[in-house]
């Protein structure tokens, strides 16, 4: 686990690597748009007329902020993207999501230009230049104005019960504070676990010292897994939500996790103490392909074979080394 993120901290740019940075996004933004007209232009013609001229209008918020880059600081553009800084939103990758129907290609868009107004309202607080604060707020607001068109997308290809069925913003919200650092501590918990768990059972087959093991193993991974989400964003520009939610979110679920077949071993008979944890092992596993199915929009069967493969190959090893 690292407890520090290698990335660059929004706070700690120029002016000059904000500029760079919003250039790489708008030029990421118009590719993203345009993929999804080519995506919908057989069977939403208007739609994808709709994210062509999105795509265009990227494109001249692209102009003007090399055209001020230029006029500043000269035509070299540091290469900084959204990647290299800590916390900065991140966009699905395209393929994840244009396979999908217009409602949820609609809500990614939605949701593109809501973190790029959020970004370009936090940029122009950091800038001491009166055209480029001014810049910056023109583009925010025109990203406000977009969002207008993600609800002409709703109105036009949606019906009431499709619209009335998510708040597209509050559900995404809570799956990023709560449900996704809890996913990945529960899935920590669950599997990192297993091997030294289950290790110090066959090796000792003695069920006290086991659950000492499994406590220890639960609780250590438990407090690395809540200070590393915490460290890794502040939630400022990735919309993400405050840091102490998601670092305790996944911090009780990476100790959940490898308390659930630590537990048993305070039964006191060995083989009825592991055959509850392999029963206890084979539902959590379960659960968090079922949670990444419901929440993450996995194949229910592609997230369990994955999860349920990778639990018992840990498992296999755990038992292999203790037997040893």
């Amino acid at each position: 686990m690292r407890f520090f993120s290698q990335r660059r901290r929004f706070a700690d740019l120029s002016e000059r690597e904000i500029l760079a940075l919003a250039i790489s996004s708008e030029e990421d933004d118009a590719r993203i748009y345009r993929t999804y007209a080519d995506r919908l232009r057989d069977e939403f013609p208007d739609t994808a007329r709709l994210f062509e001229g999105m795509a265009e209008e990227e494109d001249r918020h692209r102009r003007r902020l090399i055209a001020l880059h230029e006029k500043r600081f000269g035509e070299t553009i540091p290469l900084i993207r959204r990647e290299h800084v800590a916390g900065f939103y991140a966009r699905r990758p395209v393929w994840l999501v244009e396979n999908l129907g217009i409602e949820r290609i609609r809500a990614e868009a939605e949701l593109m230009e809501q973190e790029a107004e959020r970004f370009y309202h936090k940029a122009a607080q950091r800038s001491c230049d009166a055209e480029t604060r001014s810049l910056l707020g023109d583009l925010a607001a025109a990203e406000a104005a977009h969002q207008q068109v993600a609800d002409t997308l709703a109105e036009t290809h949606l019906d009431d019960d499709a619209r009335s069925a998510e708040d597209h913003t509050a559900r995404r919200r809570f799956v990023l504070t709560w449900v996704q650092p809890g996913l990945a501590g529960l899935m920590d918990g669950s599997v990192s676990t297993l091997a030294p768990i289950f290790a110090t059972a066959f090796a000792t087959q003695d069920t006290w010292t086991t659950f000492l093991v499994g406590l220890a193993a639960s609780v250590g991974a438990g407090i690395s897994m809540g200070f590393t989400e915490a460290a890794s964003d502040d939630g400022e520009l990735s919309g993400r939500g405050s840091p102490v939610k998601r670092g305790l979110a996944s911090g009780v679920m990476t100790t959940l996790g490898g308390l659930g077949h630590a537990l048993p071993y305070l039964i006191p008979h060995f083989w009825t103490a592991t055959i509850t944890a392999a029963i206890v092992v084979f539902i959590e596993l379960w659960a968090i392909a079922w949670i990444q199915n419901r929440y993450m929009d996995t194949p229910f069967f592609r997230a369990a074979f994955q999860v349920v493969l990778g639990g018992a190959l840990v498992f296999a090893a755990g038992v292999l080394i203790g037997s040893g």
